[in-house]
């Protein structure tokens, strides 16, 4: 690549803006259920399998164990799940979407897609916008066992 090295050339600048932007967007739906975005994006995860390990969830949603602790205590406090020790082996919890965590899945759902909609994307421009974001974190991800110089 040859572009000259400017502030609004920079994919992590752009990323950054639409990563503060995308912050603000979701706010207005998940206010009413008193969810931060990363507590939505976990209860997602949860909806999708449940009874998960912390580890998994980790994993999962590339987030460090010590940011995803106290994010899931007050998840817990608030009703939306439970973690309780494996009786197989006690040294991992299980996390598990509560009775209230099952039912608030659909209005949450429809409150995010109502906010969606308003992006007003065809299902094939989604498709490409998801298909660049791919490619970009593959293309990061083996940049990592690179050397930078040129």
């Amino acid at each position: 690549m040859t572009r000259k090295i400017v502030l609004d050339n920079q994919i992590c600048f752009q990323i950054s803006r639409a990563h503060q932007l995308f912050n603000k967007f979701y706010q207005e739906p998940l206010s009413k259920f008193n969810l931060t975005y990363v507590q939505y994006v976990t209860l997602l995860s949860l909806w999708e399998k449940d009874g998960v390990t912390v580890n998994y969830l980790s994993q999962k949603l590339g987030l460090s164990n010590g940011t995803l602790t106290p994010l899931l205590k007050r998840l817990e406090k608030a009703g939306w799940i439970t973690r309780t020790r494996d009786k197989a082996d006690e040294r991992r919890v299980l996390i598990h979407l509560t009775e209230l965590g099952k039912q608030k899945k659909e209005p949450i759902l429809n409150a995010v897609q109502g906010c969606l909609n308003r992006l007003d994307y065809s299902d094939q421009q989604f498709d490409e916008v998801m298909d660049t974001i791919e490619d970009l974190q593959d293309r990061l991800e083996k940049s990592e066992k690179k050397d930078c110089e040129k």
